[in-house]
């Protein structure tokens, strides 16, 4: 059992591959990820394991980190709510997406950072410290920020609650991370151990959410796929340059430089998918970015 949580962490990539090609081929398959059961989204269901996992993770010294490096949260912060939104929405009017696609990608850019962005801070050799402060700081003032900034930007192209926006991500995010936070200080030791499972859960979780997306969304993709990864190539190589030069003229160090524009660019795709699915269910294609 051990041996395969351990493939499935080491080659997610591979692993994530297989799940997108069986739902190309076998749609269906997934489609129980964006049904509803007692009234409950699977998908935010999902996600919410994904958090909590999060949560079991992060120790009141994550958020105190706050205060020892202010410049480099605030300038973290400041690129994630203000720079990734206003870079979404350039691409989307760059590229003339029609109004799906547009809520998707901008989605993608108003949420918060993806917990990737800690491991791959941690691959690339960056702040790892200051990763998880980004990624918690951004995912717990997320409530206010996304709903605010998604009004802004498309408010005027599309009526949807952004009350309810901002329930949900009190519900998807800040509920199981405060459940994971609380288990995590009850019970240490427990949460310890479970460290060692926590990266392959969220792997399999986050296969589970593409592939359903993916196959629910099979034409679509296949005929706008062109378009859509030109885009979200774009959206990613520009929010890490944008994170090189602001973290440089922060005048960060290295490590911070790297941590910054990994954080910037890694975004809660999962929780926008979600977002996207409850809250705009009539713009089916708006969970392909």
């Amino acid at each position: 059992m051990k041996r395969i949580l351990e493939f499935i962490e080491k080659y997610f990539f591979i692993v994530i591959l297989i799940a997108v090609a069986i739902s190309l081929v076998y749609p269906n398959s997934f489609k129980w990820v964006l049904s509803e059961y007692n009234g409950i989204n699977i998908i935010n269901l999902l996600l919410s394991i994904v958090l909590f996992t999060m949560g079991t993770t992060l120790k009141l010294d994550d958020f105190l980190n706050v205060f020892r490096n202010p410049k480099e949260i605030a300038v973290g912060i400041s690129a994630q709510y203000i720079l990734m939104p206003l870079l979404a929405f350039t691409l989307a009017s760059a590229f003339s997406l029609d109004t799906a696609l547009t809520v998707g990608l901008i989605l993608v850019g108003t949420v918060p950072g993806g917990t990737a962005s800690d491991v791959i801070t941690f691959l690339a050799n960056g702040d790892v410290a200051l990763s998880v402060s980004l990624t918690a700081v951004s995912t717990v003032i997320s409530p206010i920020l996304t709903p605010i900034i998604t009004l802004l930007l498309i408010g005027d192209q599309i009526h949807f609650n952004p009350v309810g926006l901002f329930i949900s991500i009190v519900e998807i995010v800040i509920v199981p991370i405060i459940l994971g936070l609380v288990l995590n200080y009850k019970f240490p030791n427990f949460c310890e151990k479970l460290k060692d499972y926590l990266p392959t859960i969220s792997s399999i979780v986050i296969c589970l959410i593409v592939a359903g997306v993916i196959g629910a969304n099979k034409q679509a993709i296949l005929t706008s796929s062109t378009i859509i990864l030109i885009v979200i190539i774009l959206q990613y190589i520009l929010a890490m340059l944008i994170g090189f030069i602001i973290g440089h003229l922060a005048g960060m160090d290295k490590k911070q430089i790297i941590t910054v524009a990994i954080e910037i660019a890694f975004q809660n795709s999962g929780l926008s998918t979600s977002l996207a699915k409850t809250h705009f269910p009539n713009l089916s294609q708006s969970t392909v970015p």
